[in-house]
């Protein structure tokens, strides 16, 4: 089954944001790193490989349809990272319009009738919520611990544990 040039597009658009978003972790576990975050640097390599994970399973998904696929280039971050906090609410504003862009996939290919596409990026939909609710609760650490340097510290350590999980 051939998919339309419209949906494949769409998929080679959301391979481009899986590819970027890994970047844009990676740099982020950079900035961690040399700001002596260590446990937000290893939970955003951790999160820039899942990402990568995610843009192979969609090329997996377009090469078992025999359609070659377009490798994108990605695109150099943004390089305004002041904290730890403002980290995370770029995150999850970056988790939301991947999960705005999974949702305009699903539905096209409903609309078209494929319902093979629909149903490959259910674990997608699945993975969004998982992600966003994860960066939200984060985000509510700020709230609950504080935002000196012994509260970062303990959010620190907090990511290191989720990391190793």
């Amino acid at each position: 089954m051939k998919i339309s040039k419209k949906i494949l597009n769409l998929l080679h658009d959301q391979i481009a944001m899986e590819a970027n978003a890994s970047n844009y972790y990676l740099y982020i576990s950079s900035w961690c790193k040399v700001n002596g975050y260590d446990g937000a640097s290893s939970f955003f390599q951790h999160h820039s490989t899942e990402e990568r994970d995610h843009m192979l399973k969609i090329i997996q998904y377009l090469n078992d349809l025999k359609i070659h696929t377009v490798i994108p280039s990605i695109e150099k971050p943004k390089q305004n990272m002041k904290s730890l906090e403002q980290v995370f609410k770029t995150s999850l504003q970056n988790e939301q319009k991947v999960t705005k862009s999974i949702d305009k996939i699903i539905d096209t290919a409903q609309n078209e009738n494929d319902h093979r596409t629909s149903i490959f990026l259910e674990w997608f939909v699945h993975e969004q919520i998982e992600e966003e609710d994860l960066f939200e609760s984060i985000l509510q650490k700020f709230d609950v611990i504080g935002r000196d340097k012994l509260a970062l510290h303990e959010i620190d350590k907090l990511l290191q544990k989720l990391t190793e999980k």
